[in-house]
Parts: structure tokens; C-alpha cells; sequence
């Protein structure tokens, strides 16, 4: 084996056991989280700690935090708010995506300049203007008024946009010579052929919004309408802090994540592939 093949092989080795190890400690707090809710209140607060539990028959802790908190009540909540916010950013990133990728129009690069402006601004700098046009709506403490402010996403509109330059123009041109409007054009040969970015943006919406816990804890003061993410801080008080009933929470919160993530995880590998081959 000659010098350079010998380097080339150590180089690779070691970005393998770099991205291990990277890997490793971004997933080490969801793997402890996960084995903490089996623990018992006594393995939880012993010294040295345990990193395995006991028994992953314990399950008093699910059991205790279901008496708590209404968790199916709170994620169907989260559920809904999810699905609302992820369909209409989605289609309306789709819909904008398709005019900066195909129209010409004036302004269209300062338009898209300010758009993509707009994912330096924090989330949080624009709550107090957010809040009081979802009060002068009537949206507070319901499902619209949980999801309407992640309705427009400029990532997601960035990424499809993309995602639709990579078209020919040519081919659109002879669609529409043989009759293909530009709505059937985007519904039949454009999105489909998409669909590995429209995935992956829709699992990224989901999850994002699932786990989203300010605005919801903001625009709602119903019980029944709180979502999973304020349920779980609910569970705890400062007169008792139960952190294997919040481990146990936490828990069940990451269920349909990683649900989602196993049933649509060939369409995001291709989506990740596609996009190394187009760098």
C-alpha cells in the first residue's frame, strides 16, 4: 500500500471516529432522558448515579405522569397544531418556490433578498407583534391561533426553490406548447419529482412545531387547549420536582418523531444524497 492510499485511509478513519463521537454526544442526552423514565425514585436519586435502570419493567412513571397531566388530550392538541402548520407553510412555500423559480417578474431578487433576510431575524423579536394581531383576530386560545404565525417559512422556501431551479425550463416550455397549465405542471411532474425535499421539510415543519412551547404556552390559558410541550413543564411544581415523571413525559413526547422519522426515512436519505450530487 503506497503512502498516499495509507494517509487517505487513516484520514477517512479518523473522520469516522470524529462523527461517532459527535453523533454519540448529541444523542447522549436523549438516550439518558429515555433510560432515566424507567427509574425508580430511589435509582433516580442515588449516589454515584446509574446510567442503566433496573428494570425497563418500571413503568409507574408513565403511569403517574398520565395521572398528572391529560398527555393524550395534550398531543392530539400538538398533533393538530403540527399538521395545520405544516400543510399550509408547505403550501405555501410550494406555491412561492414555484414563482421565484419560473416567473420573471420586477424585483424578483430583491424580493427574494428580503425574504431570505428575514431567517436572520429572531423568532422571538417579533412575539409581542405576533401576539397582539392574534388577539385582535380572536385566534387566542385555539388551533389557528397556535399555528397561523408558522404558516410562511422562508427555509422552506429557500430549499424548494432550490430544489425547482434544478428543472430545465425547456421541459416546462413544451409542457405548456402541449396544454400542461402551470398548476398541472406543478401537481404532476413537479412535485412528485420533489418529493424527497417536500419530505424532508415536512418532517423538519412537524418536529419543529410539535416541540414548540412558547407560543402555544402564550396565545392559550385553557387547559384543554394546551399542547405537549407546556403539559410536560406541568408535571413538576417547586414544591415537587419530579424529574423521572418529567423524563417519563419527555418521553412519550418524542414518540411520534421518531415514528415519523422510521416510516420516512428513505425519502429523507434520498433527499440528502440528491442535494451531495447537486453540490
Amino acid at each position: 500500500m503506497s503512502g498516499l492510499k495509507q494517509r487517505r485511509m487513516l484520514g477517512g478513519i479518523a473522520v469516522q471516529i470524529t462523527a461517532l463521537l459527535v453523533g454519540l454526544t448529541i444523542i447522549f442526552p436523549i438516550i439518558y432522558g429515555i433510560l432515566g423514565a424507567f427509574k425508580s425514585p430511589a435509582e433516580f436519586s442515588a449516589y454515584p448515579p446509574s446510567f442503566w435502570p433496573k428494570s425497563f419493567a418500571y413503568t409507574q412513571n408513565f403511569q403517574d405522569a398520565f395521572a398528572r397531566v391529560p398527555f393524550l388530550r395534550y398531543g392530539l392538541n400538538s398533533l393538530i397544531v403540527a399538521l395545520i402548520g405544516t400543510t399550509a407553510r408547505l403550501l405555501f412555500a410550494v406555491l412561492a418556490a414555484f414563482a421565484f423559480a419560473f416567473y420573471d417578474f420586477r424585483f424578483k431578487k430583491t424580493l427574494f433578498l428580503v425574504i431570505l433576510a428575514t431567517m436572520m431575524l429572531p423568532g422571538d423579536t417579533l412575539l409581542v407583534t405576533n401576539y397582539l394581531t392574534v388577539s385582535r383576530l380572536g385566534l387566542l386560545n385555539s388551533y389557528l391561533g397556535m399555528a397561523i404565525t408558522s404558516f410562511v417559512g422562508a427555509t422552506q422556501m429557500f430549499m424548494l426553490r432550490q430544489s425547482f431551479l434544478t428543472f430545465p425550463r425547456d421541459l416546462k416550455e413544451a409542457g405548456q406548447i402541449d396544454g400542461c397549465g402551470d398548476l398541472r405542471f406543478l401537481a404532476t411532474i413537479l412535485l412528485p419529482i420533489s418529493k424527497p425535499v417536500l419530505v424532508t421539510l415536512s418532517v423538519q415543519s412537524f418536529v419543529t412545531l410539535w416541540n414548540a412551547y412558547l407560543w402555544p404556552l402564550l396565545v392559550t390559558n385553557s387547559t384543554n387547549m394546551r399542547t405537549i410541550q407546556v403539559g410536560i413543564t406541568m408535571i413538576t411544581s417547586f414544591e415537587d420536582t419530579n424529574y423521572h415523571l418529567v423524563l417519563a413525559g419527555v418521553t412519550l413526547s418524542l414518540i411520534p418523531a421518531f415514528l415519523l422519522f422510521i416510516v420516512l426515512r428513505r425519502n429523507i436519505h434520498r433527499n440528502m444524497t440528491a442535494g451531495a450530487l447537486v453540490g
